[in-house]
């Protein structure tokens, strides 16, 4: 007998046609090159778990600007774009479908992590609490400098840049990173946003970067290959929200007109909030319960509140996970030692399942 029969049915989201609900949730794994060129080992990570429904890459850099991590890939240079092929073409060849998230992560960042060693640009000036880790080891993140109304212009548009560049790579879409306190983030939120212009201050101001990079996107690429994930009352990265409940409400209902592939929610616990969201918007709702079992997921799916449901450390420690979870069979031991950077261990060498289960 089938596990969780409820997963298993095909859903389409705008031009993205998935075999199951079961997908795989971004996450920043540290193994491209310092240029940010995706290798031949990321090539075979993701392919390796090409059997999910849905791939949606780690954060990827729409602009050198955009880099906050060691080793994180771009998606804005001829070079990233041959090793994002690479990548494509390996998930296209095992039968899996894959976007590429496009993050900028914004003050979260320090120059001794980037080529360039420019100081992070952000809404405001305000430094964010916490230390970043840097070749050098932990260090106080810089205060970032504020951007111009010109420069949020120009950033509105190197998302759209980074997005063609992503569908030249041959990605079959992009999810915009709107969650997590990265760029996107900054600007919808009460505490890293402290401008006085049209990005600042009141809702509709503070939520018009994220609904202008949506629109630049969906206009490059199609809007039915652009995702956005948010991550609604999250203070990770030291992020603050006063008004959590009517700022995702206002998001949602100016995004809705662009009629997205989808929304992504990572959700922080706020079932009412979900509910309100789920009900306000008018294309496919995947859904990111971290920290809950499977079965919870799954629940999200058969009552209707999420359309597909994603994955981290299952998916990582599992390249087989959909195999696994239909059979009912054991599942890998995420090792967390080797989440960030490293080779092959605890990358590529997870195992299959062997052994059929009866």
């Amino acid at each position: 007998m089938t596990a969780f029969p409820a997963l298993w049915s095909p859903v389409s989201m705008g031009d993205l046609h998935l075999k199951h609900r079961l997908a795989m949730a971004p996450m920043t794994r540290s193994r491209s090159t310092p240029e940010g060129t995706p290798t031949e080992l990321n090539a075979e990570y993701y392919a390796q778990r090409a059997s999910m429904g849905l791939i949606i890459t780690e954060g990827t850099q729409p602009s050198a600007d955009g880099q906050g991590y060691l080793l994180t890939p771009g998606v804005h240079t001829a070079e990233h774009v041959a090793g994002w092929r690479k990548v494509t073409d390996a998930v296209h060849a095992a039968g899996g479908t894959i976007v590429i998230q496009l993050m900028h992560a914004g003050r979260i960042a320090h120059p001794d992590n980037t080529p360039h060693g420019r100081r992070p640009v952000a809404p405001s000036a305000v430094r964010p609490a916490g230390q970043m880790f840097t070749a050098a080891g932990p260090q106080e993140m810089p205060v970032p400098r504020a951007l111009s109304a010109a420069e949020v212009a120009a950033t509105v548009q190197g998302f759209r840049r980074a997005a063609a560049a992503a569908i030249d790579a041959g990605a079959d879409g992009v999810e915009i990173h709107g969650a997590n306190g990265y760029l996107v983030h900054q600007f919808l939120s009460s505490n890293a946003n402290q401008r006085d212009d049209a990005y600042g201050g009141s809702i509709p101001h503070r939520i018009r970067f994220a609904v202008e990079v949506a629109a630049a996107v969906a206009d490059e690429i199609g809007a039915g290959r652009t995702g956005l994930r948010v991550s609604p009352g999250n203070p990770y990265n030291d992020i603050a929200e006063d008004d959590t409940a009517d700022l995702y409400t206002a998001l949602v209902a100016a995004l809705a007109p662009l009629d997205l592939a989808y929304l992504h929610v990572a959700h922080g616990g706020d079932d009412d909030l979900l509910r309100r969201l789920r009900a306000a918007w008018p294309t496919a709702l995947v859904l990111n319960r971290a920290g809950a079992g499977l079965a919870a997921r799954v629940r999200d799916v058969e009552e209707g509140l999420a359309d597909v449901v994603t994955v981290g450390a299952m998916a990582l420690a599992n390249p087989d996970l959909p195999e696994r979870v239909r059979l009912g069979g054991p599942l890998n031991t995420p090792d967390r030692a080797t989440f960030y950077g490293g080779g092959a261990a605890g990358y590529t060498d997870y195992p299959a399942l062997q052994t059929p289960v009866t």
